[in-house]
């Protein structure tokens, strides 16, 4: 596993080393102490997965709150996602930045939030496939959210024809 660091503190892209021949390849797509070597403590308690069956869906900009509040690693298995972390740490030289990342099955990326950052994607195909591991369990109460057209952020999704759900809709700007 390959750590790049982005212009936000924490946000790393991970490039997996896949080793293959005729058959086909094998990775590893997880390793807790590659995790500790970068300094980075992870620990995981759930992995979750989504089909969005049409290119141009948004999912997010989701987040949890103290003391909820998650770390996500983040892969495309199946089609292509632009993938978006956007750091709400108040504290942090990079408050209100985002940094977005191309995943899909075929670049085998993985993207890295940690815990203060929120995190959406946009699908650039019809029936992508993402799975996220997850620190922290699913906690409704603890839930937020940013609308993801919100102009205080101006993330630049790549497509401008939007699929997003009601609630994702609704988040406050």
């Amino acid at each position: 596993m390959i750590f790049t660091k982005t212009k936000i503190k924490g946000v790393f892209v991970i490039d997996l080393e896949p080793r293959g021949d005729e058959r086909g390849y094998f990775t590893r797509v997880f390793c807790k102490n590659e995790l500790k070597n970068q300094d980075i403590p992870y620990n995981i308690v759930q992995v979750n997965r989504s089909l969005s069956a049409d290119k141009g869906t948004i999912r997010g900009l989701h987040f949890q709150k103290f003391p909820k509040e998650e770390d996500k690693i983040v892969q495309c298995l199946k089609g292509k996602i632009f993938d978006v972390a956007l750091d709400l740490r108040k504290n942090s030289k990079t408050y209100g930045k985002w940094v977005g990342e191309i995943l899909s099955a075929e670049n085998k990326k993985m993207f890295l939030i940690p815990k203060g950052c929120a995190h959406g994607f946009q699908t650039l195909e019809k029936d992508t496939v993402v799975e996220y591991f997850v620190s922290q369990y699913y906690s409704p109460e603890k839930e937020g959210g940013i609308r993801w057209s919100d102009p205080r952020f101006s993330i630049k999704w790549p497509l401008k024809k939007v699929t997003t759900s009601k609630k994702d809709a609704g988040w406050p700007l």
